[in-house]
């Protein structure tokens, strides 16, 4: 036998938590509220059990984290948004409760439930040795790149990774190869669409393309841009094709 431990997060609201859980296909195993409330929820042999925080406590709080490892991270991903749009009519992306993106490539994604609890669904077999940014084979805008794509598919972190690629374009403008300037644009714009900004996410994929690229170039370019594509198609909004050619 091996041990299996049980994390106990936040509820503040019993039937909201239950409610999310059950539309994300959880299967309620507790729903105690006398003489104190106790709730529980179980998906793929995966335990999650709920108790009120302590007096004074202000929730939601993002402050409590729960690793859940999987064996497709992908596919996971893809029935928590579809049981999303069948229960709440859209993808939960602002507030709470929410989930964050999953671009292809990716080997883990969050979900942050009504009272902030944070699950950080990961693939099992995530290779150990991840580079998290700074890679040594890499300098200037390149670098930069690779330190917001860390920040953004890693670190769920959208605002870091967009003043990180803000930061470097400013920096390295002058010097920095065209087909970077564009991925480093072509990054920010997808991280617009997350927010929100649509006028902001067409004007700087409009400066992606007007850049002076090669057939391969803007290949490699497009990968990018079809990235936020596919975002804006999983937040429901129509995208748009790139369709600039190289000069």
């Amino acid at each position: 036998m091996t041990d299996s431990p049980v994390p106990i997060l936040r509820t503040s609201n019993s039937r909201a938590t239950l409610d999310f859980y059950r539309a994300l296909g959880y299967t309620v195993t507790h729903e105690q509220t006398k003489p104190y409330v106790y709730l529980g929820v179980e998906l793929a042999g995966c335990d999650l059990h709920f108790s009120p925080p302590p007096k004074g406590t202000v929730t939601p709080s993002e402050s409590v984290y729960c690793l859940v490892m999987v064996d497709d991270v992908a596919a996971r991903h893809r029935a928590f948004t579809e049981a999303m749009r069948g229960a709440y009519g859209k993808v939960l992306t602002k507030g709470y409760p929410r989930i964050t993106r999953f671009r292809p490539g990716q080997s883990r994604f969050s979900l942050i439930d009504p009272d902030g609890n944070t699950l950080m669904f990961i693939q099992r077999d995530e290779p150990m040795d991840v580079e998290y940014g700074g890679a040594a084979d890499l300098s200037g805008l390149a670098k930069v790149i690779d330190n917001a794509r860390i920040l953004r598919d890693f670190k769920v972190d959208d605002k870091a990774a967009g003043r990180v690629l803000e930061v470097g374009l400013g920096r390295f403008h002058e010097i920095a190869p065209a087909v970077d300037r564009a991925k480093a644009l072509a990054m920010l714009a997808e991280i617009a669409i997350a927010a929100g900004d649509s006028a902001r996410a067409e004007r700087l994929r409009a400066e992606a393309t007007a850049l002076p690229l090669s057939d391969e170039q803007r290949t490699a370019v497009a990968e990018e841009l079809r990235a936020g594509e596919e975002l804006a198609r999983w937040l429901g909004d129509k995208g748009e094709s790139f369709t600039g050619h190289a000069e």
